[in-house]
C-alpha cells in the first residue's frame, strides 16, 4: 500500500470515528430529552377502585401484578362504598379513597397499608360535607388530602394525622360559575386535583365552567390551618365547552397535557412556575362522543395515552417532539366498554385499562418504539372497575 492509500485510509478512520463520536453525543442527548432510565420492577401490587352500587363489586382489590409479563392473581379485599378513585401515601404504608355518593355528602377514606400480606385496614373515614368526589390527591409530604367534589363543585381538604388517618375537613373551596354546554356545565364539577411536580401548587381542572385553577401549597403551621387558600387563586380558562377533566405532566414538568371530556381534544400548555401557556390542541375523540376520560404520559415521555367513552371506546395514541412537547397522534386502540382511569407500568411495558361495563381490566402490551398497543389477552375480571393505581411489593 503505497503512502495516498494509507493517507486516504486514515482520513476515512477519522471521519467515521467523528461522526460516530456525534451520533453518540446526538442519541445521550435525546435519550435524556425523552425520560430517564425505566425501572425493570417485577412483581408489583395493582390496587383497584370500583363502584359498589348497582350490582358493582364490594371495595378496594389488590392484585399481584408481574411487570415483566403482564400476569396478575387476586391477593385482598377490602369492602368500602364506592371507592372510585384512590392514592397512596409517599412512603406508600397508606392508602386513601374517595366515597363517591353523589347525592349526599361524600367520603374520604384513610386505610392503612400491609405490604408483607397485601392488605388494607380502614383506619378512619371522614366527609367531604360536598356531593360527589371523584378524585383524591395528597402532597409530596404525605401531610395534606385533597378531593375534587364533581357533584359539589368544590374541593375538600384534609390534614393527615400521625397514625395516618385524616382530621376532620379543614377548609372547603366552593367555586361558582357555568360554562356553554347547557346541559353539562350548568354548574361547577371539579373533577381532578393534583400537586406540581415541584409540589409549589395544586391544580384543580372544572369541568363544568371550563378552567384549571391553580393554589398556592403552603406549609401548615399548626393544626387544622389550611394548606391551600382562595386568596391565592389563579384561573386559567380554557376554549370554551371544553370541560377539562384530567391532566398530567411531562416527566420534568416542562409541558401540560389537559383532557377535554366535552371536546375531546388534548391541549397542551407550556409549564414555567405555576404559568401555562396554550400552543398545541388536538383530538382524541374523532366521533363527538362526548365521554374522554383519562390521560397519562409514557414513564420514558415518549408518548401520550387518552381514553375516550361512550363510543368508539378506546385509547387514543401520540408521540410526543421531546424538544416542543406537541403531539403527534400515531393509532388508536379498541377497548371493552367504558374505559374509564388506565395505569401504565413504571417499567413502561404495559398499559392496564378499567373498562368499568365489561367488569373487567385489560392489560395491553406496549411496543416502546411506535407506543401502539397490543392486547395480550390477560384480562382481569372484576365488576366496576375504575381507577387502578400500582405499589411496589416489600
Amino acid at each position: 500500500m503505497n503512502k495516498n492509500s494509507i493517507y486516504v485510509l486514515s482520513l476515512m478512520l477519522l471521519l467515521f470515528s467523528c461522526t460516530a463520536k456525534k451520533n453518540e453525543k446526538e442519541s445521550s442527548e435525546k435519550s435524556k430529552q425523552t425520560g430517564i432510565v425505566l425501572p425493570q420492577t417485577g412483581k408489583m401490587y395493582l390496587l383497584v377502585g370500583t363502584y359498589t352500587s348497582d350490582k358493582g363489586s364490594k371495595g378496594i382489590y389488590v392484585y399481584r401484578f408481574d411487570t415483566e409479563t403482564g400476569e396478575s392473581g387476586e391477593i385482598s379485599m377490602t369492602e368500602v362504598d364506592n371507592p372510585s378513585y384512590l392514592t397512596l401515601s409517599p412512603d406508600e404504608k397508606f392508602v386513601y379513597s374517595v366515597g363517591e355518593n353523589a347525592g349526599g355528602d361524600g367520603m374520604a377514606y384513610a386505610f392503612s397499608f400491609d405490604k408483607k400480606i397485601g392488605q388494607l385496614s380502614m383506619i378512619n373515614s371522614q366527609s367531604t360535607q360536598s356531593a360527589g368526589p371523584c378524585y383524591i390527591t395528597i402532597d409530596k409530604k404525605g401531610k395534606n388530602v385533597h378531593t375534587a367534589n364533581y357533584g359539589g363543585g368544590s374541593i375538600s381538604s384534609f390534614q393527615v394525622k400521625n397514625d395516618g388517618g385524616l382530621s376532620e375537613l379543614v377548609s372547603l373551596i366552593q367555586f361558582k360559575g357555568s360554562g356553554a354546554d347547557t346541559v353539562r356545565q350548568k354548574s361547577p364539577h371539579v373533577h381532578c386535583v393534583q400537586y406540581s411536580p415541584d409540589g409549589k401548587y395544586l391544580f384543580a381542572t372544572d369541568l363544568g365552567t371550563d378552567k384549571i385553577y391553580r393554589m398556592d401549597a403552603m406549609e401548615a403551621a399548626f393544626e387544622g390551618q389550611p394548606s391551600i387558600s382562595e386568596s391565592t387563586l389563579v384561573a386559567f380558562v380554557t376554549p370554551s365547552a371544553t370541560g377539562p377533566r384530567h391532566f398530567d405532566f411531562y416527566p420534568g414538568g416542562d409541558y401540560v397535557y389537559l383532557l377535554g371530556e366535552l371536546s375531546g381534544k388534548v391541549i397542551v400548555y407550556d409549564y414555567n412556575e405555576g404559568h401555562l401557556k396554550m400552543k398545541q390542541d388536538i383530538a382524541s375523540d374523532t366521533v363527538a362522543a362526548h365521554g374522554s376520560a383519562d390521560i397519562h404520559v409514557s414513564p420514558d415521555g415518549k408518548f401520550l395515552y387518552t381514553s375516550n367513552r361512550l363510543k368508539a371506546d378506546g385509547i387514543a395514541i401520540f408521540s410526543i417532539n421531546p424538544d416542543d412537547g406537541k403531539l403527534t397522534k400515531v393509532g388508536y386502540q379498541s377497548t371493552a366498554r367504558h374505559p374509564r382511569n388506565f395505569v401504565i407500568t413504571p417499567n413502561g411495558k404495559f398499559l392496564l385499562v378499567a373498562s368499568r361495563d365489561d367488569n373487567k381490566i385489560q392489560v395491553f402490551a406496549i411496543n416502546n418504539k411506535t407506543g401502539l398497543l397490543t392486547n395480550t389477552s390477560q384480562d382481569i375480571l372484576i365488576n366496576k372497575p375504575v381507577c387502578l393505581k400500582f405499589a411496589s411489593m416489600d
